[in-house]
């Protein structure tokens, strides 16, 4: 399908790939794995012919349909649902022509286009838009409203539906999950394991590789080495070649002793609760991989918190939310001294709204938040990002947060977050959204917090970086409160899961997997509830003055006389149908039969539409007010 023939690649000066050679094959489903920079969306560019090569010979099979997620979405006044259907192209294109023909009336071109329409499941595409939609976490109202009034990250998610609206033979998805909630992130793994095509996938989700992919193209050292297999055992196939490397040996027993008193250390605390017994086993693979990453650019560790106050802050019958606008209510809980806790709930449920609650950005509505003498929060979410100085280097906020430090001592540091050199004194302005994400992780450890309170950390790391923060986190030794979409952060770290719905929080007794059960069964609640809405709705709009039984009456008979015209009509269609098949109409002397047909065959299409329209407004009338018996 696609072959790669000793592929040398450049972006600038920099070499990314030097003679590589691999063929992706129908059906294949890879995960793009490497560090940043190291040229996996450049292969993306090559692949959609936005680059060329340098040396070597790529090509791909003919008439292959690809799509992608495109990384800027036009303010435009389209809707949601229609902007979702732009993405069949075919399907586009098609509706437009028909529209052009319906308006010169050709009826030969009509009846053609009405064909293709339903070859290519032309007629149920915007139910197909709307499921879409929803999975990715767009309400019904919200399909009707205009792409422009989205914000950044829902904007991207309709790139994405976009992409996946495509009926394609080749799916390129670079970072797919970067603005998805875990709701949204689960959909969309079943989604994939359902899709036909070839799929490459770039992605820092481990768990989300895990579930998604079947081969692994690891890049490095310019070049593109193939795994069978999940990211799982990638990890363990790649630490077997590292532990043959002896100089990787010492550092590799390092990382085993540390998960082995990590893992006994919880052990010791575990009751026989499924969440906790998945922790375990979290821990336990986790010390098999370690190994894969002793090569990492990444080494650094919360610094000792010293004193911890009990309990760090505590919500007494609080209330909070925006305007006037209650998000969480009548909530009561104290964060105490080891508590590592990961939030869970649906989008939109107020995980971020109760973490800027406890992190003092927002205050209670009603009730209180006491907070601790002595609590030191380190908080972390996305808009901190844009908050750096972009005219300051990374060295230079850091000597603003303490002035006495040496340049040395803080150089030092910053090379545990994979800033060196130059880049240390350079302005953040030019910076990767991973770059600046790396950076507030460092200000944030280097301020030596007892309380973390971690919103979305992984948006924009790459999975050493990933895999670094989830080790440190492990030997943090104060408080924590983790959103995340990244469910092996989440099992890895966290001994508590409190689940954000309804207006409430609550202990969240299962694992992780529990959730993703709890998730698709509220999902087929909250398709049953809007049944059940549009039913009720229907039942309201009964008249409170009953109308005569006379006018009821001759509803009724006006209805049957309509499922009548539309039986005759639908026979009428079928013989037209029939007649059209024929090759032989379409002979050049057969061209005034073919007229007439094409042109019949559009009137009773558009009789049918009429007497179905008709039809349905008479028993909807009638649902409303029916007749006495």
């Amino acid at each position: 399908m696609l072959y790669f023939e000793n592929i040398s690649l450049r972006r600038g000066r920099k070499l990314l790939f030097e003679a590589v050679n691999f063929t992706i094959h129908r059906g294949d489903k890879i995960g793009i794995t490497g560090a940043n920079g190291c040229g996996k969306s450049s292969l993306f560019a090559l692949i959609r012919g936005e680059i060329e090569e340098d040396a070597g010979q790529f090509h791909a099979e003919k008439n292959i349909t690809l799509a992608h997620v495109a990384q800027e979405t036009p303010a435009v006044a389209s809707t949601a649902i229609d902007y979702v259907m732009q993405g069949d192209v075919e399907l586009h294109t098609t509706l437009a022509t028909l529209a052009e023909a319906e308006t010169n009336a050709d009826g030969d071109k009509i009846a053609a286009l009405h064909e293709k329409l339903a070859a290519i499941d032309g007629y149920a595409a915007r139910s197909r838009a709307a499921r879409l939609l929803h999975g990715l976490g767009f309400s019904t109202a919200q399909e009707d409203t205009p792409v422009a009034h989205f914000s950044g990250g829902w904007r991207m998610r309709l790139n994405l539906a976009q992409a996946l609206m495509c009926r394609s033979d080749l799916l390129l998805l670079d970072e797919p999950t970067n603005h998805l909630d875990l709701e949204a992130v689960i959909w969309l793994e079943r989604w994939l394991k359902n899709y036909r095509g070839a799929m490459l996938l770039i992605s820092h989700d481990r768990d989300f590789l895990d579930r998604s992919v079947n081969r692994i193209a690891h890049t490095e050292q310019q070049s593109i080495t193939l795994y069978s297999g999940n990211y799982s055992a990638f990890e363990k196939l790649r630490a077997e070649k590292l532990a043959l490397q002896q100089a990787a040996h010492s550092k590799q027993q390092q990382k085993i002793a540390h998960m082995n008193s990590f893992i006994e250390r919880f052990r010791a605390k575990a009751t026989k609760a499924r969440q906790a017994q998945s922790r375990i086993k979290a821990l336990e693979r986790m010390q098999l991989i370690a190994p894969a990453h002793v090569d990492s650019q990444f080494d650094f560790s919360f610094p000792e918190v010293g004193f911890v106050p009990n309990p760090l802050l505590r919500l007494d019958n609080a209330s909070c939310g925006y305007d006037k606008t209650t998000i969480l209510n009548q909530l009561n809980f104290g964060i105490l001294p080891g508590d590592r806790i990961g939030l869970l709930g649906p989008n939109g449920a107020g995980k971020s709204t109760l973490i800027k609650l406890l992190a003092g950005e927002i205050t209670p509505l009603s009730g209180k938040c006491d907070i601790s003498k002595g609590l030191r929060i380190g908080y972390f979410a996305q808009h901190q990002l844009e908050q750096l100085d972009a005219n300051r280097s990374p060295l230079q906020h850091l000597q603003n947060m303490n002035k006495q430090a040496s340049e040395k001592e803080l150089r030092n540091f910053l090379g545990g977050f994979a800033f060196h050199g130059d880049v240390t004194s350079e302005p953040v302005g030019p910076l990767s959204g991973g770059e600046k994400a790396r950076l507030v992780l460092a200000m944030l450890v280097y301020n030596k917090p007892n309380l973390l309170l971690l919103d979305e950390p992984t948006n924009h790391l790459d999975l050493e970086m990933r895999h670094a923060l989830t080790m440190a986190l492990q030997e943090f030794d104060g408080a924590m409160v983790l959103v995340s979409h990244d469910r092996h952060m989440l099992r890895s770290a966290c001994d508590t899961l409190l689940l954000v719905a309804d207006r409430q929080v609550e202990t969240f007794k299962g694992d992780l997997d529990d959730y993703a059960k709890w998730l698709i069964q509220q999902r087929k609640e909250d398709i049953a509830d809007g049944q059940a809405d549009s039913q009720t709705a229907k039942k309201e709009t009964k008249r409170p003055n009953p109308l005569p039984q006379k006018k009821l009456r001759t509803w009724q008979r006006q209805l049957k006389q309509l499922e009548q015209q539309l039986g005759t009509l639908q026979t009428e269609l079928k013989i037209v149908e029939e007649k059209l098949a024929d090759p032989a109409i379409y002979e050049a002397n057969e061209q005034e039969l073919l007229s007439t047909l094409s042109a019949k065959y559009a009137n009773v299409e558009s009789e049918i539409s009429e007497n179905e329209k008709n039809w349905l407004m008479l028993s909807e009338k009638l649902e409303g007010n029916p007749p006495s018996s």
